[in-house]
């Protein structure tokens, strides 16, 4: 018996949301690909808290925490049922490791949460919930997060990660939506691609120190501190996969990296 996947996705723009295009067909598809999770559990790039937090909510609400677009966009609706039985018992899982977590019963699901799910699993049939992301620069605390949470997919849980594999907005508006690549986001993005398909996942983790481009992709972290939970969470004889989703606006890399768990004994 195989578990399911753990999944880290590029989010992009929130206009995702209203014309997903090649990337949206790419989630759906990827969302097609194993049987449909009883649960979600979303670490979103958009939620950093002092310490861990967990959406315990019935029904979660939308954030629309972007602000400028068009009005389609802020009239989109993804309101699927929370899960508050597993985020209890993810409260309690991260507790046996270490890590102090509570309930947050009013807190809704951001941007970098229901945009890939609209495409994903658009009828919002599956009970989603959120944990957030520390407020910590460290790699190794967020995929020690991951370890914690790696016995989930093993229950039917599907971990999705939402950050983006480069992440620099002062770029943003120079160059068109599919515009050359900016030379700095190629050579990092190349570097974290191969590093992942060989597993090695130490230089992953020291990435500030051994990428190029390190800084220049990522000035602030939080944008990659999901896949570090989702390499946790995989394990370390997960097999990795690419989904190579191009680059948006020269600075935007879209790709997925899907873990796939050993089989299950």
């Amino acid at each position: 018996m195989s578990a399911l996947p753990v999944v880290f996705v590029s989010h992009g723009s929130p206009a995702l949301a209203a014309h997903p295009g090649d990337v949206g067909r790419a989630w759906q598809e990827l969302a097609a690909r194993w049987p449909t999770p009883s649960a979600i559990v979303c670490i979103s790039a958009h939620w950093l808290s002092e310490r861990l937090s967990v959406t315990a909510a019935e029904q979660p609400g939308q954030i629309f925490d972007f602000y400028g677009f068009p009005r389609e966009l802020y009239q989109k609706r993804y309101l699927p049922y929370g899960a508050p039985q597993v985020a209890q018992a993810i409260v309690e899982r991260l507790a046996e490791f270490g890590f102090e977590a509570r309930l947050e019963p009013v807190r809704g699901l951001d941007h970098g949460t229901w945009v890939p799910l609209l495409s994903m699993y658009p009828l919002a049939d599956v009970p989603v919930l959120q944990l957030s992301l520390l407020k910590s620069d460290d790699p190794l605390v967020h995929h020690r997060v991951g370890e914690a949470l790696s016995a989930l997919s093993a229950q039917g849980i599907l971990l999705l990660g939402s950050g983006g594999l480069t992440h620099n907005l002062s770029y943003f508006g120079f160059i068109d939506e599919q515009g050359p690549v900016l030379p700095f986001v190629a050579s990092f993005r190349q570097w974290l691609h191969d590093r992942l398909r060989a597993r090695q996942w130490e230089q992953v983790l020291a990435y500030q120190q051994q990428a190029p481009e390190a800084k220049a992709n990522h000035p602030s972290s939080e944008h990659l501190h999901p896949l570090f939970i989702c390499m946790g969470a995989g394990g370390p004889d997960s097999t990795v996969e690419i989904l190579d989703l191009g680059v948006q606006y020269g600075m935007l890399a879209m790709d997925a990296v899907v873990f796939q768990p050993g089989p299950i004994l």
